[in-house]
C-alpha cells in the first residue's frame, strides 16, 4: 500500500468552507477512484489554515495514471482548488513498520 501525503494551505478565513469542500471531495469524488482504500484529513491546531491530507492506494499508478490522469482528478480540483493559498506540496511513501494503536 501507498501513502499520499498532500500538505495543503488555504486562504486565511476559509476553514469552515474548506471543511465541508474536501469532505464532500472525499465522500463524492475520491471514493470512486481505482486503488483508493482510505483517507485522513488532519488541521493544523497553531496553523488553522493547514491541512495534511493522507490518502491510502492500492499503487502509486492509481494515483498518478488511473486519478491524476483520470476524468474524476477535475473534478476533485474543482471542489478544493478554489480554496488553495499555494499548490499542495504532495509525496508518496512505503510502510516501514506500524503499531496497532496507528489507526486513530
Amino acid at each position: 500500500m501507498i501513502l499520499e501525503l498532500a500538505e495543503i494551505r488555504i486562504k486565511p478565513g476559509q476553514q469552515a468552507a474548506f471543511d465541508e469542500a474536501i469532505t464532500r471531495a472525499l465522500t463524492t469524488v475520491m471514493s470512486q477512484a481505482k486503488g483508493m482504500r482510505g483517507y485522513k484529513v488532519n488541521k493544523g491546531i497553531e496553523s488553522p489554515e493547514r491541512y495534511v491530507l493522507q490518502i491510502f492506494w492500492d499503487t502509486i499508478e492509481n494515483h498518478n495514471v488511473d486519478f491524476r490522469e483520470g476524468p474524476l482528478f477535475a473534478q476533485w480540483r474543482a471542489i478544493i482548488g478554489p480554496f488553495f493559498a499555494s499548490p499542495p506540496f504532495v509525496e508518496h511513501f512505503d510502510l516501514v513498520v506500524k503499531s496497532d494503536g496507528a489507526s486513530a
